[in-house]
């Protein structure tokens, strides 16, 4: 006969089986029912790579020709095997075999790696209790169910339900840097019910059963109940949550040994499902190169029907059925112009270090540190303050600060004689807390950690104060505060509470905040983190009422957030004020300096982060995202539960502020840079809550253009905050600005793993190398070490690097243009017959030898600018806005120029051999002369138009572009002074040289030469004047503004108001 509550939770199973699953410890079943399916689940293989060995060569080969580039040479040389061509498909068929199987090895050995290390993590050996035993098996082998073991220091396998740990409290401490980029320490708990189970016995001999929800990616969130039963027959069900799941990737910390029960496992753990894979980039430079593509194959083919076209009209016609010449010998990644940065905030822009500065008392402010003798009285430092506080009112505020918290204890082992409170470690999973209780420390409170349930003070006169902890209210988003129950050693019952003074002001009494209110808002100015702290005493009758309401909202499978946020609004009411606290957070170096860097130079930064909002707008007014003058517009759970239905609410929002930002800034968003600094400055703050309804909004009339609205809002703000995102989240805000209109360049900067999704979906993925782990740098494009170094990375490198890469696509296009057209024109006197103006050698060695060193070595040291000014002056950045040395603009110059001189090269050549004049002792010139002749031209021409170009000349440039020219030279002359046995004609032989005898062709050479870059020589003279004449306007207008020029005054850290103030 099965038990009734386990009848229950079978019905409770099949009614919810969409929403949630039932998990039994252990694998044991409770019970077997016949009504009862037992539930699939997914194995714990972790898949990241892209290749398998079956589809490697057909998917590869498949992403590369989907680039125009490699499929327009793959037609090019298909077209040479198939067809009857005077060129051998060896010159464009080497090359492409290079490029595709150098990017085929590139790209195998990429997702070598990946597959290796998926081996690794799935192949790692981990140990499961089975039959009371502890049994050795490969990470990949665990199902849903099993109980795992897992030591201190090593990584979660996957997502366990904290069953027991060798703490008496049934505590552990986790580290989830590679989750949410949160370094310190988080604690997390087991149920009361399983904690003495330290024994792979005693959990073999656990029955219970665990319903929770279906996997979702949100890291935050989790509801479930564990329902465990013992010998009675009604089983015993307690709540789980968040502070129960222990996360796959997370670190086991300070704890020696864990249990644990799979809930989730493989794809299905948070870390999978937050995973973004790697697509396939494309910069907006190889976007140009496959519009210009398309253009020059358009060319190739208009040429090609021409040709054809005119070859048959001219066998066609009478006494023209013979071509002049027809004897065949033979058969022949963006990079760095970035529109949007995107960046978290933990470990990227801040240290992640705080420090207690100063607190204030019922309106008195203390700074500095106290004499042990005598409280606030003395100190050894400077002390701040209008007048005392009551001494009873000084301990109470130290009392709540080493109470109201969830920092933990890591005792060190002391060598003589430790006191209890030497060599304590504190963690927390908020750096703030550490620091209020290492402020209260300071002031003669010590807290001594938990033991039993019961938190430990030492007190001034070095008295051990003991408090039975009841219940913990949890900080959240919505509310911006925690609070803590604690029954007195008299038996006193008291809730402490600490959070943003506009959460806790509405809750005190009115007469309490006006002393207090001027000392936070001086804070929030000087740019202190704050923090109000409040207290309240509760009645036995009442708390008896509480705790029963806490117990059933903890319970609820079903909006359990919800209830228990009703719960805590009910119980932190009618408080009184004690005082106030400010932390300081310390930047990265030149955090601040990077940020108006590259505002000056045109970009957006959105600060993507999973901290609270309160956290992350701190950091935003200190690092200069946002300025004091800026109005923030929010969209947040707090903004948009003003109303009952949330929809609504947020539509309202949406349009006040499109109206709001429409009216005040021009439509052209081409002048919405210009107009920063002119006018009202405003800055977006959302969550990742509101960002889930924008994004998966209903499809009414309504809502449907939520996304819309939003992406104009984003467009109108200087600067954009997102906190509490998932990771997911991060990449889909990527996404989101990556498919606006104009296709703007995306780049992602991060340091944790958690940011790994944004910076494969950006078009250029920064990692940094930090405490978090390597994981960022190893999925990213480039590594930097510290933020300050995406400055010159970006205004310096990236500026170079754009005008190398956009100088050498345009070359290409120019000297292959100037290679071919006079090949075209040659088809005209040779009757349509496919007779090759250029020797094959030349065809084959003009882009392989004769002109590809001269334009490497350009897009590799070239510095029209130095480094330099390019890093002082950020606005010059905005020169290369928009792409703008790869628009049609520039395209069509490099077009024209290149018709015009491979016109003066064979026009000019023709026009010479209608004359006498290259003719001397009775020698006549051929066909192969004149084409040597156009090609000697040709090589000269487009190697000195590449020296015009240069303006940062080194040895090496030297040595390729004056080699370059040499090696040419003598390449002909050894190609020609040399009878090849495996030639069947030696059309070359003694051509170069013969050529090279008469002082006319030099000449000849030398003047058209001259001619093709007159044009080219003329346009640098006017710049350079043009240069010079704006630099000396520039000089005098220095002179001037120096005599008149103020000292600026910069704050070390410009401060952020914790609180409503400069918000819409």
């Amino acid at each position: 006969m099965e038990p009734q509550p386990f009848r229950e939770l079978l019905l409770c199973a099949e009614e919810k089986r969409v929403g949630t699953r039932t998990v039994f410890v252990g694998n044991h079943p409770i019970s077997v029912a016949e009504d009862y399916i037992a539930q699939r689940f997914c194995d714990n293989r972790i898949v990241s790579s892209k290749y398998t060995f079956w589809n490697f060569i057909p998917k590869n080969l498949f992403e590369q020709f989907r680039r125009i580039a490699n499929f327009y040479f793959l037609i090019i040389f298909l077209v040479q095997v198939t067809v009857d061509t005077p060129t051998s498909p060896v010159t464009s068929g080497l090359p492409l075999f290079f490029v595709i199987t150098v990017t085929a090895i590139k790209q195998g050995y990429e997702d070598w790696l990946r597959h290796r290390a998926d081996k690794e993590v799935n192949k790692r050996h981990v140990y499961i209790i089975e039959n009371a035993k502890r049994v050795r098996k490969e990470s990949e082998k665990i199902k849903v169910g099993d109980v795992v073991e897992v030591q201190a220091d090593e990584t979660f396998p996957c997502d366990l339900i904290l069953l027991s740990s060798c703490t008496s409290d049934g505590t552990c401490y986790v580290t989830t840097a590679s989750l949410d980029g949160e370094s310190n320490c988080k604690t997390h708990f087991a149920v009361r019910d399983t904690i003495a189970l330290g024994t792979a016995e005693s959990i073999d001999r656990l029955r219970a059963a665990i319903e929770c929800e279906q996997p979702q990616p949100d890291l935050y969130k989790f509801v479930g109940r564990i329902s465990i039963y013992s010998n009675s027959p009604e089983a015993v069900a307690r709540s789980l949550g968040p502070e129960n799941l222990l996360l796959k990737g997370a670190t086991l910390k300070n704890t020696k040994k864990i249990y644990g029960v799979a809930v989730y496992t493989g794809m299905e753990t948070k870390m999978a499902l937050n995973y973004q894979g790697k697509s396939q980039k494309r910069s907006a430079v190889e976007k140009s190169i496959n519009l210009f593509l398309i253009v020059y194959l358009s060319i190739l083919l208009t040429k090609a029907a021409v040709c054809t076209i005119l070859k048959y009209v001219w066998q066609n016609t009478p006494y023209n059925d013979e071509p002049w010449y027809n004897q065949k010998t033979q058969k022949e990644r963006d990079t760095f112009k970035v529109d949007y940065v995107f960046t978290d905030k933990t470990g990227t822009l801040t240290e992640n270090s705080m420090e207690f500065i100063e607190c204030c008392i019922d309106g008195h402010t203390y700074k500095g540190v106290i004499q042990e003798t005598d409280g606030f009285s003395q100190t050894d430092g400077p002390l701040t303050y209008f007048d005392k506080a009551d001494k009873s009112r000084e301990e109470l505020f130290l009392r709540a600060l080493c109470l109201c918290h969830t920092v933990e204890i890591k005792t060190n082992d002391a060598v003589d004689g430790a006191t209890e409170s030497a060599e304590l470690t504190y963690v927390a999973s908020s750096p703030d807390e550490i620091a209020l209780v290492k402020g209260a420390k300071k002031y003669g409170f010590t807290f001594l950690g938990i033991h039993n349930g019961y938190m430990r003070v030492e007190n001034q006169r070095k008295e051990i104060e003991d408090y039975e902890l009841l219940h913990t209210l949890n900080f959240d988003s919505d509310r911006r505060r925690m609070s803590v129950i604690v029954r007195t050693q008299a038996g006193d019952i008291l809730l402490f509470c600490k959070g943003a003074d506009s959460t806790v002001f509405p809750r005190v009494q009115n007469h309490e905040i006006e002393a207090t209110k001027a000392h936070v808002e001086q804070n929030a100015m000087d740019g202190y983190r704050t923090l109000c702290v409040a207290f309240k005493e509760i009645a036995p009758d009442d708390y008896e009422r509480i705790d029963r309401q806490l117990m059933e909202a903890k319970m609820a499978l079903q909006d359990r957030e919800e209830k228990l946020g009703k719960v805590f609004d009910d119980i932190e009411t009618n408080m009184n004020l004690i005082g106030a606290t400010a932390v300081e957070d310390k930047l990265q170096d030149q955090a601040a300096e990077t940020i108006e860097a590259l505002h000056a130079a045109g970009l957006k930064v959105w600060v993507l982060t999973g901290d609270k909002m309160e956290t992350a707008k701190s950091t935003c007014y200190a690092c200069r995202l946002f300025q004091t003058s800026t109005e923030l517009l929010e969209l947040t759970t707090k903004t948009i539960e003003e109303s009952e239905r949330k929809e609504d609410r947020l539509h309202e929002l949406l349009i006040e502020y499109r109206k709001k930002l429409v009216h005040e800034f021009p439509k052209s968003t081409r002048s919405l840079k210009k107009t920063w600094t002119e006018q009202q400055e405003y800055g977006l703050i959302i969550d990742g809550s509101t960002l889930s309804l924008i994004l998966n909004s209903s499809h009414d009339s309504s809502s449907n253009n939520y996304k819309s609205i939003f992406v104009q809002i984003c467009m109108k703000c200087t600067a954009v905050l997102c906190c509490r995102m998932a990771p997911l989240q991060k990449a889909q805000i990527v996404r989101m600005v990556k498919n606006l209109k104009g296709s703007p360049i995306t780049l992602s900067i991060g340091d944790g793993a958690n940011d790994v999704s944004m910076i494969l979906e950006s078009h250029v993925g920064i990692g940094i190398k930090g405490k978090e782990g390597r994981q960022a740098s190893r999925n990213s494009d480039y590594s930097v070490p510290k933020f300050k170094h995406l400055k010159k990375l970006l205004l310096a490198h990236g500026h170079l690097y754009y005008v190398r890469i956009a100088h050498l696509v345009q070359y290409f296009f120019y000297k292959n243009l100037c290679f071919i057209l006079p090949q075209f024109l040659y088809q005209f006197l040779c009757g349509f017959s496919q007779q090759p103006l250029y020797d094959a050698a030349y065809l084959t060695m003009y882009n392989i030898c004769f002109t590809s060193l001269p334009i490497l070595a350009y897009s590799l040291l070239e510095q029209h600018i130095d480094i330099d000014t390019l890093t002082s002056d950020p606005r010059l950045y905005m020169k290369i806005s928009g792409n703008s040395m790869l628009q049609w603009g520039p395209f069509l110059y490099w077009t024209f120029l290149a018709a015009f001189e491979g016109m003066v090269f064979f026009f000019g050549t023709y026009f010479l051999f209608q004359t006498s004049s290259l003719e001397e002792n009775a020698k006549v010139y051929g066909n192969w002369t004149f084409g040597t002749i156009v090609f000697t031209v040709l090589v000269f021409t487009v190697t000195l138009k590449l020296a015009l170009d240069t303006r940062f000349w080194t040895w090496i440039n030297h040595f390729v572009i004056w080699g370059s020219l040499a090696f040419y030279v003598f390449f002909s002359f050894f190609w020609g002074g040399i009878i090849w046995p495996f030639l069947k004609q030696q059309r070359m032989y003694f051509v170069f040289a013969q050529m090279l005898s008469s002082v006319s062709i030099w000449l000849a050479i030398i003047l058209l030469v001259f001619i093709s870059l007159f044009p080219e020589i003329l346009l640098i003279v006017l710049k350079n004047v043009r240069r010079r004449s704006a630099r000396r306007n520039l000089s005098c207008k220095k002179a001037s503004d120096s005599l008149s020029t103020r000292p600026s005054v910069r704050p070390l850290l410009l401060r952020t108001f914790s609180d409503e103030s400069n918000i819409l």
